[in-house]
């Protein structure tokens, strides 16, 4: 393994790691695991907390994949957690999508995911594993740089929302650094949840309430829609990467792209180029476009429309599809015929006994849709507006669906174990920021800390964008510590740079390593809030 030197040290123990964007989150997973939990109970204690201190990224009000791998039986489950369209929220005739408000929001399916993962594998007790979420949001938690970037940039849209002002805002404005943002609503609605388990949150004495303080709020989702809500259990799907098994989330997440644009690397990545190069980025940015496209082509809820996995994932046709990529060019390759920011958090958790867990959970944009419940304090997704409503396409807006995810949540195994765990928030820049971390872990033997922290470029197509009204261009964005000859030779093949500072490029990747020895090294992303821990 290569060690790169790197601002952060790398987290390295025997038994058991956690990363997350959130230093407060990392530290309830790993209480857990200190404790005796599995990765399976950790993953829940992170989840809960992460929704608490990340309030603008995820929590109760939104959608959630979590893809474990259990150790004793070398299996890996899938638990989909992602919601539905309301009736209510599907109104004749629509031409447009709401980005914010009451009919932005879709049915939440993370805790009903994380409820049932728990009940199968868990080992520690439900009520327990709250605590730190309560407690943060009781208590509250401390105002960081990253908190207030995110809280400046989308004051505007979180003003029109009484409720969200309030408890996120100051006067109006970003708080400063150091103040605690308290939720106290939010501490009650978890106490039940902790108390009653997380069937009530679809069926039980907090679902009554969170159905009558959406009706209040103007959400349309029924006590029927909610109670009707469960989380689907999946297998993973996969492929061969140069004789590592690379595991991702089903449809309705968008994993196949990722494992689509590996098959791609993996036909023509150069031999002779080093890591930063312009010859490997130009290789991943053009497969990265193939794959968009194919996301297009397939992409939306596999019980309502036909979506050949296996054909996707073909590697003879995925072969033919890589000849498609011109060393020497930049190819324009939009996404749609015609033509936001997406805000998540991702964690991962390997335990003592090995068991996995990469996790990725989202309101959609930067504070959903706004919309936070007066009593229960919940703050709800906007994700309904990632449908499209052209006729016939895969992932056109219906009463009842799930819509495409952009989220996924990868797992790289060698030899029957986990191998490397690793992720991103970041809408349409996950895919392709994990698959840069996936060519420095595999195909550079890059340290996990050194490649999180490497400079990081992400590439724009028309019509690529995930929101309403699915937008895009021909850019590439790219850190300006990426070497000047790489930026200098990309621009010669044709691409469109946008240069940022570094850091300040797409994402926020968690990641754990586990080496042939068994350490667990785990590494976060100074980009955002990222901590990790290791024992």
């Amino acid at each position: 393994m290569k060690v790169v030197r790197a601002h952060r040290p790398m987290r390295i123990g025997r038994s058991g790691a956690v990363a997350s964007n959130h230093p407060a989150a990392t530290q309830a997973g790993f209480d857990v695991l200190r404790a005796g939990g599995n990765a399976i109970d950790a993953a829940v204690a992170v989840s809960l907390a992460i929704g608490v201190v990340e309030p603008h990224m995820s929590g109760l009000g939104g959608d959630g994949f979590f893809h474990c791998f259990l150790s004793g039986k070398s299996e890996g489950i899938v638990y989909n957690g992602s919601g539905f369209a309301p009736a209510g929220h599907v109104p004749e005739g629509i031409t447009s999508l709401p980005l914010r408000g009451p009919r932005s929001v879709s049915v939440p399916g993370a805790i009903s995911a994380l409820g049932v993962m728990h009940a199968q594998h868990g080992t520690l007790p439900w009520s327990e594993l709250g605590v730190p979420a309560i407690e943060a949001a009781k208590d509250g938690f401390g105002v960081t740089h990253v908190y207030q970037r995110f809280a400046s940039k989308y004051a505007d849209e979180i003003r029109p929302y009484p409720i969200s002002t309030k408890l996120y805002l100051r006067e109006g404005d970003a708080p400063t650094i150091g103040e605690f943002i308290v939720q106290p609503q939010l501490a009650m609605s978890l106490e039940m949840l902790a108390k009653d388990g997380a069937e009530s949150f679809y069926r039980g004495g907090l679902a009554e309430q969170i159905v009558v303080d959406m009706h209040d709020a103007g959400v349309h989702i029924t006590v029927d829609e909610l109670a009707r809500f469960n989380a689907e259990v999946q297998r993973p799907i996969a492929v061969n990467y140069r004789g590592f098994e690379v595991r991702q989330t089903p449809p309705n997440s968008t994993g196949f792209v990722f494992l689509q644009a590996l098959k791609l690397v993996e036909a023509k990545l150069p031999s002779d180029c080093s890591f930063l190069s312009a010859g490997i980025a130009h290789t991943l940015i053009e497969a990265k476009k193939l794959a968009f496209v194919e996301r297009e082509r397939y992409a939306g809820d596999p019980h309502e429309s036909s979506i050949p996995v296996e054909v996707m994932l073909d590697e003879h046709r995925l072969r033919g599809l890589a000849e498609c990529i011109d060393q020497k060019k930049s190819a324009v390759l939009p996404v749609r015929p015609s033509a936001g920011d997406g805000n998540t958090t991702y964690f991962c958790i390997v335990d003592r006994w090995g068991n996995a867990v990469s996790a990725i959970q989202s309101l959609n944009t930067c504070f959903g849709s706004g919309v936070t419940l007066e009593r229960t304090g919940i703050l709800l997704n906007n994700r309904m507006s990632c449908w499209h409503l052209d006729a016939g396409h895969t992932n056109r807006l219906v009463a009842g669906r799930r819509v495409r995810h952009t989220m996924n949540a990868p797992m790289v195994l060698k030899d029957g174990k986990v191998w490397a765990v690793f992720g991103t928030p970041g809408a349409d820049d996950q895919v392709q920021s994990n698959l840069q971390v996936a060519v420095g872990l595999i195909d550079f033997d890059m340290d996990p800390q050194s490649v999180v922290e490497a400079p990081r470029w992400s590439s724009s197509q028309e019509g690529q964008e995930a929101n309403w009204p699915h937008a895009g261009d021909d850019a590439l964005t790219i850190e300006r510590t990426y070497p000047e000859d790489a930026r200098s030779e990309l621009a010669n093949r044709g691409h469109q740079l946008v240069e940022v500072p570094y850091l300040e490029g797409p994402c926020s990747v968690a990641c754990i390593r586990i080496l042939e020895n068994g350490a667990r090294v785990a590494a976060s992303d100074p980009r955002r809030d990222g901590w990790a821990a290791a024992y």
